[in-house]
């Protein structure tokens, strides 16, 4: 008996999350199809000349802006950034510099902070365990 492969493919939308690209604005072509692993592996390996421009100038989804700013998505809706943002729109946010942009990095600062803060914690239990352990 032999059994066929199928390829896995998926929707535009995730495919377009895993490249880090605002769906709306990529192809025609791209938004209307399915995308198989393969063709992914390839966009991800040697990217069209779409999806350079995307990367290098947008508009960029959300995670792509909030980690562009230093900030979480929950700090950008905060900072009432609910719409993409190109590149430029970025870059004259960072140099305005607003308020709600200061405190929601420092936030981000403070939450990176107390994660490898329990980490580090994390790890010291785990190490005192095991020497506490006898050896079989």
């Amino acid at each position: 008996m032999t059994s066929h492969q199928t390829a896995q493919t998926m929707k535009p939308a995730t495919a377009a999350k895993k490249l880090g690209v605002y769906l709306e604005a990529t192809p025609a072509e791209f938004q209307e199809g399915v995308v198989s692993r393969t063709e992914l592996s390839a966009l991800q390996a040697d990217p069209p000349q779409w999806l350079q421009d995307l990367r290098r100038n947008g508009p960029h989804p959300r995670p792509v802006v909030a980690a562009k700013l230093g900030v979480s998505i929950a700090g950008l809706a905060r900072g009432g950034i609910t719409d993409p943002l190109t590149t430029d729109d970025i870059d004259a946010l960072k140099t305005e510099n607003p308020e709600w942009l200061q405190k929601e990095r420092a936030t981000q600062a403070e939450v990176r902070k107390e994660a490898v803060r329990i980490k580090e914690k994390q790890a010291e239990k785990a190490e005192r365990a095991q020497k506490q352990q006898p050896n079989a």
